[in-house]
């Protein structure tokens, strides 16, 4: 017999957001020639962007010149 674990469902969340006529038929136009749908080009768009960042905050560099606000260091 084979002793396999039963893959856990994967959980998705739905983000909403709004783009212009103008960028709609853009991106339409832009899938069709890559032969993609909408939802892939997207996700394929901010896959580097999101990557590594789920369990820590990525740290932004600050310039030594920059204004010291509210007397934090």
């Amino acid at each position: 017999m084979k002793n396999s674990k039963k893959r856990r469902p994967t959980k998705f969340k739905t983000i909403k957001l709004k783009v212009s006529a103008r960028q709609k038929k853009s991106l339409e136009n832009y899938c069709r020639s890559r032969g993609v749908t909408p939802n892939k080009m997207i996700k394929m768009s901010i896959k580097p962007l999101l990557q590594n960042y789920s369990s820590s905050v990525p740290v932004i560099p600050v310039s030594p010149r920059q204004l010291q606000l509210f007397g934090v260091e």
